[in-house]
């Protein structure tokens, strides 16, 4: 999903509009997990109800600034794991609480 790359590389698709409807698409011809990133289009997906599982990786790292990972407000979510996957590394997995 890119609103301003021109051209894409082998095995990728170049998607400018209509985000949903692709999402939705691939969830129903796909098997297995469909990796999403950036604060801007996981609010997208999020409100529309197209995520089904969040990973939030922590490593302590002092940044100055940054975009919120959940500008909008925050969905309802549940904690279902927490894995630790490197010395300075926690995986986070939580899934929409309801």
């Amino acid at each position: 999903m890119s609103r301003s790359l021109q051209s894409v590389g082998p095995n990728a698709t170049l998607v400018a509009d209509g985000v949903e409807k692709v999402i939705r698409r691939l969830k129903a011809e796909l098997v297995g997990e469909i990796h999403v990133a950036g604060p801007v289009l996981t609010q997208s997906l999020t409100e529309d109800g197209l995520i089904d599982e969040y990973r939030l990786y922590l490593r302590p790292v002092v940044l100055g600034g940054g975009q919120p990972f959940f500008a909008g407000s925050r969905p309802p979510l549940h904690l279902v794991a927490s894995d630790l996957i490197a010395n300075d590394v926690i995986r986070l997995t939580y899934r929409p609480a309801g």
